[in-house]
């Protein structure tokens, strides 16, 4: 063995294997943005919000898993739980102690799908509503 490969190895036995794009896992409940299909909010899904386009996922993707964020109170998420069961999808609570996320809810694969838009479709009708207004209109109602 030569001497890189020795202290990579003590390196691993401290700190972990290494992994790629930590920063992305990290926001993501430990998947990276390329792999995820919807994702939402955490206060999304305290209003119960995005159920239909989940299940539209779900049926879009069979082999999906859902990943919970494991900081949120866990009965915020009993409808997607169930919307999970009855599609057979598998989800995971994902608790990280080290770093915090805004999102509640990652629906994602175990490879690379690179989808575009994976963020809920509701909220976005409504920031472009308020974009497309001009200075104007803001003014003077």
């Amino acid at each position: 063995m030569s001497n890189k490969n020795i202290d990579d190895y003590i390196q691993e036995g401290i700190y972990g294997p290494k992994e790629t794009n930590p920063d992305e896992r990290r926001v993501f409940l430990g998947s990276l943005r390329e792999r995820v299909i919807l994702v939402l909010k955490q206060s999304e899904v305290r209003g119960e919000k995005g159920l239909n386009e989940l299940e539209k996922e779900m049926k879009n993707y069979p082999n999906a898993k859902l990943l919970i964020n494991g900081d949120m109170n866990f009965r915020f998420f009993k409808p997607y739980r169930e919307l999970a069961r009855n599609a057979n999808i598998t989800y995971t609570s994902v608790n990280d102690q080290e770093s915090t996320t805004e999102y509640g809810l990652v629906l994602t694969m175990d490879h690379a799908i690179d989808k575009e838009d994976i963020f809920l479709h509701e909220n976005k009708t409504k920031e472009e509503k308020q974009e497309k207004k001009s200075w104007w209109q803001k003014l003077f109602g």
